[in-house]
């Protein structure tokens, strides 16, 4: 399991939080990203996916607070739907929320072939988007 800051820029996420770009911007990072999650295919345990998303949930928040001096409010994921269908993530409570566009990273003089991945969210917090949406958070430290 790897945790990493969220997404820049993901209009699907972006659409459904409703915040502006300002507020993006300076709340990005209470959203952090379920970057990496694998259980070698040998290890034959039921459930064991969403029981550890489930663990991942409940402790993120005072584990990131403890290491990085805030609590994130809401955590993303992408799942590639050629490879997988996410059924961990919506046994353990994500949302899902569509699909990414498909065009990869963007940077000047670089290209990328991707195609689109699912997203799913997990709030962390009840008041996650009036959080995120209501004025820049406060308290991380930098």
């Amino acid at each position: 399991m790897l945790v990493a800051g969220a997404s820049k820029a993901i209009k699907t996420r972006d659409d459904w939080i409703g915040w502006s770009k300002p507020l993006r911007q300076g709340n990005l990072p209470w959203m952090i990203n379920n970057t990496r999650f694998l259980i070698f295919p040998w290890v034959k345990i039921e459930h064991l996916a969403s029981h550890v998303l489930g663990q991942l949930a409940k402790r993120i928040q005072k584990d990131w607070q403890i290491r990085w001096g805030y609590a994130p409010v809401l955590m993303e994921t992408y799942v590639d739907p050629a490879r997988y269908s996410g059924t961990c993530y919506k046994a353990a409570g994500w949302i899902e929320l569509g699909k990414t566009s498909g065009r990869g990273l963007c940077r000047e003089g670089h290209s990328y072939k991707s195609t689109p991945k699912l997203i799913y969210v997990k709030p962390l917090s009840k008041d996650f988007r009036e959080q995120l949406c209501s004025g820049i958070l406060q308290g991380r430290v930098l």
